[in-house]
């Protein structure tokens, strides 16, 4: 069964791969410890959404999430999915999905095409759903949390 997005980032963070807020901001007080990857509603839905696919390529750096290649079980095609981040922003500019198709005919006679049509819109839909949806989630238990703080009489 194939873990999210976010199960995989803390699981790297407790292996030692990463490095969370936590970490990066010593001294300052803070409810998560989350990679700074997680902490962006639009990574971690497109991880959510990939997390069907086997991961090739993962650089918050360089924004980009790369699948392998992968198929159905017994089909001749693979396909790979690239989705690159153009803003950190919820909306639809802010990501690209590329899609490409490889089809071999022999283990060295592969032909490899780019794939444009709906399904890279679905995708790209899908992510901003997901990626709204955390967000709000997130903007709703900072509410919550907030609800909690005393400031002091002076303050």
């Amino acid at each position: 069964m194939p873990i999210s997005g976010e199960e995989r980032a803390r699981k790297n963070i407790e292996e030692g791969r990463g490095v969370s807020i936590g970490s990066a901001m010593k001294g300052i007080r803070r409810g998560t410890t989350y990679e700074f990857s997680t902490a962006n509603p639009m990574w971690r839905a497109t991880m959510e959404k990939l997390s069907f696919a086997p991961l090739s390529v993962v650089d918050y750096g360089g924004g980009i999430i790369i699948t392998d290649w992968f198929s159905d079980d017994g089909n001749e095609e693979e396909i790979k999915i690239a989705v690159r981040f153009l803003t950190n922003e919820i909306r639809s500019d802010a990501i690209k999905v590329i899609i490409h198709k490889k089809k071999c005919i022999t283990f060295n006679n592969c032909k490899i095409t780019s794939i444009e049509n709906t399904t890279n819109s679905e995708i790209k839909l899908a992510i901003l759903k997901e990626a709204a949806l955390i967000q709000k989630k997130d903007l709703a238990k900072t509410r919550e949390e907030n609800t909690d703080v005393k400031l002091p009489k002076n303050f």
